[in-house]
């Protein structure tokens, strides 16, 4: 029992990497708000079964008519919010991947977990003499990673460090609606309200056809079933009775696994100096994790 969670959380952590190149090949065929939209749609729906079961499992406690109410709009009020949130972070990260490369963009996203206790900072929270040393390792590992031949950021890697700001801030909405309704189900409606975000780009920037749609159906279903759908669902099976640092630790390796499936699959390579930047990075978020061992960046695997 105490290999399974582990496990689940490597698993999870390399669906969320690989994802990186699913969502680069699918930009192939078609625009990154339609490719948003329709993967969280996917999501969205592939999650109805899930939320079916847990209704009629009949574990929930029983609530007065007007509880029933507030929860309801608890719930309402948590998806909406969580789902905004995760369709800006994620439409910059897909349109940030078409100038970038999946390892840079997979490293580059990493950051949330240094960003989410600065962050914190606004919220009295404190952080730990490790948490600093990490950001400063970071920012080391970030010049080497983007700066190339003193030449300024790319586009895309200032659109993909954007956007994990904007999913640290996803992980402090989650961290608060969390302990008031259900995450499974709150999760669904985020996903429904991302798809519907991305609708509103779409249908302005964009006019996909079925062909396109067709033809990346592989990462459509890829990104939307099981980064978002399967993904979310053994992450919390996987965590279950864990220590939240080791299970922070295992999910921050989907940078590592990024990096992996853009070499192994779309052949794109990293010179010395980027891969040092990488290395620097990845040390950066483990220092991060050491001190406090929280569990904000469980709920990452909703933005993938």
């Amino acid at each position: 029992m105490k290999v399974k969670g582990p496990l689940l959380l490597l698993l999870a952590a390399m669906i969320w990497g690989v994802a990186f190149v699913a969502q680069s090949v699918g930009m192939d065929h078609v625009g990154p708000w339609t490719f948003l939209c329709v993967r969280s749609l996917i999501a969205g729906v592939s999650m109805l079964p899930v939320v079916a079961v847990l209704s009629r499992s009949g574990t929930a406690p029983k609530q007065a008519a007007e509880e029933r109410r507030n929860s309801r709009k608890t719930l309402l009020t948590g998806g909406i919010c969580c789902g905004t949130v995760l369709g800006v972070a994620s439409i910059l990260q897909q349109i940030g991947l078409q100038y970038t490369s999946v390892g840079k963009a997979g490293f580059l996203t990493a950051c949330y977990i240094l960003i989410v206790p600065l962050l914190g900072l606004l919220l009295g929270r404190r952080c730990g003499r490790l948490v600093w040393c990490g950001v400063a390792v970071a920012l080391l590992g970030l010049y080497f990673l983007c700066f190339k031949d003193g030449s300024p950021l790319n586009f895309g890697d200032i659109l993909v460090f954007i956007s994990a700001t904007m999913f640290s801030g996803h992980i402090l909405l989650i961290d608060h609606f969390i302990p008031l309704c259900n995450g499974v189900k709150m999760s669904c409606i985020q996903f429904f309200v991302c798809g519907a975000v991305a609708l509103l780009g779409m249908l302005v920037f964009e006019e996909p056809s079925l062909p396109q749609l067709l033809a990346a159906w592989k990462p459509l279903l890829y990104a939307g079933v099981l980064s978002s759908g399967v993904g979310y669902t053994i992450q919390i099976i996987g965590q279950r009775g864990m220590n939240p640092t080791v299970a922070s630790l295992i999910m921050s390796l989907e940078s590592v696994f990024a990096v992996l499936a853009g070499w192994l699959i779309l052949h794109q390579h990293l010179s010395g100096r980027e891969m040092l930047g990488c290395v620097l990075v990845f040390v950066s978020i483990v220092l991060a994790q050491l001190p406090e061992g929280k569990t904000k960046c469980a709920e990452h695997a909703q933005a993938e």
